[in-house]
C-alpha cells in the first residue's frame, strides 16, 4: 500500500490547498506528512511553509497542480451554470404544472427579482461584447 501513495498530498482549502510531502520511509513505517507550502488558487501564490525553501522539483509539482486545479474549477463553474439552466427549466415546469397558489406566493417575488437581476447583467454584458466587436487572436 505505501508504495502506491503519491509523494505529495494537496489538502484542498477554500482558496487553494495546503501541500504536504508524504513520507513512508521512516523507522516506524508510518505515513508522515510534512506541510511544505500553501497554494492560493485565486492569485497563484505559492508560499513555503515556515522557513522551508521549496526545491525546483517541488515548485514544478505545485505549479502543475495549481494549473490543473484552476482548469478544474473553471470547468465546474461552467457545469454549475448549465445545471442552473436545467434547474430553471425544471422550475418553470413545476410552476406550470405542480405549484400551489401558496407555494407561488412564497417564491414568486424572489424568483422575479433574481431573474430580473440576471437578465439585466446578461443584457449589459452582451451589449459590452457587441460594442467591442469581433475579437482577434494575436
Amino acid at each position: 500500500m505505501a508504495g502506491d501513495l503519491p509523494e505529495y498530498y494537496f489538502r484542498i482549502r477554500e482558496n487553494g490547498a495546503a501541500v504536504f510531502k508524504v513520507d513512508t520511509e521512516n523507522r516506524q513505517r508510518r505515513i508522515e506528512m510534512e506541510e511544505i507550502a500553501i497554494v492560493n488558487v485565486r492569485n497563484g501564490n505559492i508560499k513555503p511553509h515556515g522557513d522551508r525553501k521549496l526545491t525546483g522539483e517541488e515548485t514544478a509539482i505545485v505549479t502543475d497542480w495549481l494549473e490543473k486545479r484552476v482548469a478544474t474549477l473553471a470547468a465546474r463553474d461552467i457545469d454549475d451554470i448549465f445545471r442552473a439552466i436545467d434547474h430553471m427549466n425544471l422550475t418553470t415546469q413545476w410552476v406550470q404544472s405542480k405549484a400551489t397558489d401558496a407555494q407561488l406566493d412564497d417564491v414568486t417575488d424572489s424568483l422575479l427579482l433574481a431573474m430580473h437581476d440576471l437578465r439585466s447583467v446578461l443584457v449589459r454584458k452582451k451589449a459590452e461584447r457587441l460594442m467591442k466587436g469581433p475579437e482577434t487572436d494575436e
